[in-house]
């Protein structure tokens, strides 16, 4: 199972994360509330794959995203946004986002993209 680093301004979006992921296996090794602390960490606990919002404050999760390829091409990041945000979808791709995610989370959605992720 993956080592996972949950990226969400939002507590209640990393909460249900946490308890979906964990229930599923996988251990989360850390939790950011922006970008700037999502990259630090990151950096610090070399997780399997990321979660990351892309709607945050101080660092948003595009340039966390940029950040976080910079430092490690092969890092695997997927994107968490909410309806309505597909130019940032796209443009989360072409930075080197690996899949992404829709709010609200759906458990058997987030599993299917994590286990696509990792394989």
């Amino acid at each position: 199972m993956a080592k996972v680093l949950i990226v969400d301004d939002s507590r209640t979006s990393r909460k249900m994360l946490t308890t979906i992921l964990e229930d599923a296996g996988h251990t989360v090794v850390g939790e950011a509330k922006n970008g700037q602390e999502g990259v630090d960490l990151y950096k610090e606990l070399s997780p399997d794959i990321v979660t990351m919002d892309i709607t945050m404050p101080i660092l948003d999760g595009l340039e966390a995203l940029k950040q976080i390829i910079a430092y490690d091409v092969n890092a695997r990041v997927v994107m968490v946004t909410a309806a309505g945000q597909q130019t940032k979808m796209v443009e989360a791709v072409k930075l080197g986002a690996s899949e992404f995610l829709q709010k609200p989370f759906e458990q058997d959605m987030i599993l299917a993209v994590i286990s696509s992720v990792l394989r």
